[in-house]
């Protein structure tokens, strides 16, 4: 097949201006240094634990006491090292879910572990381990909260806030602040205090990234594992609306199966379709957050849905191969431990995805394209059997790209299409399946101005 290459960002842009004053608001939309640090490392694990791992629940009753967690020990390193070798780099810790019980001695509640028969801070044991075994560490803190009875009220929005505190500076650094939107559907009416939360992040974890409620980091709308086909990072400001949000969380422990399936409902957030409509817009990246189990809560009942390694590589390549951060949930038993299940899979899944850059053919660092030269043309030093092919922007000049084609170049010299898709973003993953080919070119379709690009690599 002969294929039209002159048909580029620097000729035709597939119909659309290149460089307008449209084009240069959504350019102008650029992430902040501590969004750039966290896309780098775009895969970390949750770890649910907490009243429900030891009552056998998702969601508690607020009616449990501090001698219902019978849980008497952890093994944080595990925990830690169990996660590692999946090739995550950090974990966040429920330190406080819906139930509202504490996971450290917290001083401004008695419904926390130093009441019960656990002899410990657990918050602590887990940030020290990630910190002794080079992992970041991260916080989920829930705003609803089933059992304090100051819920409801404004001296709950002091409670909070004296919480997140000690969680923010007691346990060293923290890369993200996880505010949850679940809410149940009978719950108090009550308006948080979102402003004052962030203020109080900003202030003790410059560093760390606010997410799902919170201005740094998307929810993707789904517990599925899957990512919209075209996930933009440059989105409308609405979307950090920490209500709206609230609203399509769950609402009830019933809810779960229904956030399991994905839709899709508002598939379309960052084209220029979608921006055109919005004065105001943002570097919102999206968040994938899919647990191992069926639950989030280790269940023995659960042990038969454990994901296998194929399926969490098939999640990891539409979620961080995708322009998109993946948060996979990994829960403890009531013994304190990682169960054998789960950690087989992880396992395998690390050496998955660590097979990817194994067998490097080449890479190289691109930078910005010019019309003089718009696309980019790569030649190998023999032929190799292409397996993957990993591409990324520089999202420091924003994300561009809207359209690309990758080619590969045939032992004969012909050429063949290997990829035709949209956006590329932090990074894209291209799975091929031993293609022979002693070249390679990458065609960007469409852009948004000059496309930036920060590096491609191929490996066999």
């Amino acid at each position: 097949m002969k294929y039209d290459f002159n048909k580029n960002w620097a000729t035709d842009n597939n119909g659309y201006n290149l460089r307008d004053s449209e084009v240069d608001r959504y350019i102008s939309v650029l992430p902040d240094e501590r969004q750039l640090d966290h896309l780098a490392k775009p895969f970390y694990a949750f770890i649910h634990f907490g009243m429900n791992t030891a009552t056998g629940r998702e969601w508690g009753t607020g009616r449990e006491t501090p001698k219902d967690f019978n849980i008497t020990s952890i093994d944080a390193a595990q925990w830690v090292s169990t996660i590692k070798a999946a090739g995550a780099t950090g974990i966040i810790l429920t330190c406080k879910h819906h139930d509202g019980f504490c996971l450290w001695p917290s001083k401004y509640t008695d419904f926390s572990v130093k009441n019960s028969d656990f002899d410990g801070d657990i918050v602590r044991l887990v940030s020290r381990e990630c910190l002794r075994q080079k992992m970041d560490f991260g916080i989920y803190l829930s705003p609803w909260d089933m059992h304090d009875k100051r819920y409801g009220t404004e001296e709950y929005n002091d409670y909070f806030c004296n919480q997140l505190t000690e969680l923010l500076t007691e346990y060293g650094r923290v890369f993200e602040v996880w505010f949850d939107g679940a809410k149940g559907s009978n719950a108090v009416e009550f308006e948080y205090d979102w402003e004052r939360y962030y203020k109080i992040v900003r202030s003790l974890q410059p560093d760390a990234n606010i997410a799902i409620c919170g201005p740094d980091i998307r929810w993707v709308g789904n517990e599925a594992g899957k990512a919209r086909k075209s996930e933009y990072s440059v989105v409308p400001m609405c979307l950090r609306d920490a209500e709206k949000t609230m609203e399509n969380s769950q609402k009830s422990e019933s809810e779960a199966s229904s956030l399991r399936r994905f839709t899709s409902a508002n598939s379309d957030l960052g084209s220029r379709k979608a921006l055109e409509k919005n004065s105001r817009l943002c570097f919102y990246p999206a968040e994938v957050d899919v647990s191992i189990r069926r639950g989030w809560f280790y269940s023995k009942n659960e042990n038969g849905t454990v994901k296998s390694a194929k399926r969490l590589f098939d999640i990891y390549l539409k979620s961080v191969g995708r322009n998109c951060l993946l948060l996979l949930n990994v829960p403890p038993n009531n013994k304190g431990v990682i169960h054998r299940k789960d950690a087989r899979s992880l396992k395998a899944l690390g050496r998955k995805i660590s097979r990817i850059t194994q067998s490097l053919v080449l890479r190289q660092d691109l930078g910005e394209l010019s019309a003089e030269r718009p696309n980019l043309d790569f030649s190998f030093d023999r032929e190799h059997k292409l397996r993957w092919v990993v591409v990324s922007e520089n999202l420091a000049f924003s994300q561009r790209v809207e359209a690309f084609e990758l080619y590969i170049k045939k032992p004969n010299g012909k050429f063949k299409m290997v990829c035709k898709d949209t956006v590329i973003g932090s990074k894209r993953i291209i799975k091929l399946h031993g293609e022979r080919a002693v070249g390679a070119k990458l065609v960007i379709r469409q852009s948004r101005s000059n496309p930036v690009l920060q590096e491609i690599a191929f490996y066999e």
